[in-house]
């Protein structure tokens, strides 16, 4: 099978690139090597289409003969500022808008795209008095005096938290996670419209080697990583009790090619979606102290009580529906994995940009590794 392969250079790409042809598949990889996410100056990888998807109809020659395009370029991460805005629409809502329509125009039908767990906001929580509820943004009032935990809407009761499931409804609360929506709708209108069939994986927290270090658009793991190695003490957001799901890149890579495989065989018309997780969730704290771990000598990790509004108390998904039918579960738990990773090899990113004396495009020049290590939250994607 040939795969048309976006975002082929990045943390994951890299990974998923290698379990393709690692199958037998054909890759055409393409990649814009965006600064938050690769470090300048850039070595262009051999055989990887410098090219941006925002542009994809100037360059609808390389879908020739494609049998599936797998789209993992994106902006990741919450955003640092507001002003980050428009890059997340420009690269996830445009672009992808672009993709399908220069994938139309060349008669390939089949895609599956990188989403995330972001879509939907608080997660799912339950109240043992009133059944399941849907609690609304955390009031600053009550962050402010350390109440970090959701309460039932009808009798004040502390929520529990439960796995969301992919049928929930979708309710993004950051600019990332808006932009994340807004591509698995227009894959579902595209599949509608051009009678074509579309996947989209909701990641879960990715971590692994190649991650991306010393950036505030890292995953919270890179982030805990990079403090350590600075011999700083890593500091968890809240009371580090957020539960959320870490899966593996290897692992997402594997995903990535169960969904290209089985997007072959669906219905015309038809979109669905995917958590791809480990199915076992842990802490922010428990992720801190796992990386920390590790690495004998380094600082314990913090626990600040700072929060940011945009982040969500828990989300943690269930896997049923992928092994279901895609036959996908992960193999790595965060025991092992999060170990691993405390010696796993990272991406430069700041050290590199540093020594040419260039500047990243937009947000994380406003923001001092030094803070950007307090951030609580991340998505590797």
């Amino acid at each position: 099978m040939k795969v048309l392969l976006t975002g082929a250079a990045g943390f994951i790409g890299t990974a998923t690139a290698t379990a393709l042809r690692g199958v037998g598949h054909e890759v055409v990889p393409v990649d814009a090597l965006v600064p938050q996410a690769h470090a300048r100056p850039v070595t262009e990888p051999e055989g990887v289409h410098v090219l941006d998807v925002r542009q994809a109809r100037d360059w609808s020659g390389l879908l020739s003969g494609v049998d599936v395009v797998c789209h993992l370029a994106a902006m990741v991460g919450a955003g640092v500022t507001v002003c980050d805005l428009p890059l997340y629409a420009a690269h996830n809502d445009l672009g992808t808008a672009a993709l399908l329509a220069a994938m139309s125009e060349s008669g390939v039908s089949r895609f599956v795209q990188a989403s995330s767990m972001v879509v939907y906001g608080e997660g799912r929580y339950r109240c043992p008095a009133h059944g399941d509820q849907s609690p609304a943004p955390r009031r600053v009032e009550h962050l402010d005096a350390g109440l970090f935990d959701n309460g039932c809407p009808l009798c004040g009761r502390l929520l529990g938290w439960e796995a969301v499931t992919e049928d929930a409804v979708l309710d993004p609360r950051s600019s990332y996670a808006s932009s994340k929506v807004a591509q698995e709708h227009y894959a579902a209108a595209w599949a509608r419209q051009a009678g074509a069939s579309a996947i989209s994986l909701r990641y879960h927290n990715v971590y692994g080697p190649g991650m991306p270090r010393d950036t505030p658009y890292s995953g919270v793991a890179a982030i805990f990583r990079s403090a350590m190695e600075a011999g700083r003490a890593p500091l968890v957001f809240e009371d580090g009790l957020q539960m959320r799901d870490f899966v593996h890149v290897e692992d997402v890579a594997r995903a990535n090619v169960a969904a290209v495989e089985a997007v072959l065989g669906r219905d015309r018309g038809s979109h669905t979606a995917y958590n791809v997780c480990s199915g076992q969730p842990v802490t922010i704290l428990d992720v801190a102290r796992m990386v920390t771990a590790a690495a004998p000598g380094s600082p314990l990790p913090v626990v600040s009580g700072d929060y940011r509004l945009g982040d969500v108390r828990h989300v943690v998904a269930s896997p049923a529906r992928a092994s279901a039918e895609l036959g996908f579960t992960a193999r790595i738990s965060p025991e092992i994995g999060l170990a691993r990773f405390a010696r796993d090899p990272l991406r430069a990113w700041r050290a590199r940009l540093a020594a040419v004396g260039a500047r990243p495009e937009s947000g994380p020049s406003a923001v001092t590794m030094s803070q950007a290590a307090t951030y609580g939250e991340g998505v590797g994607e």
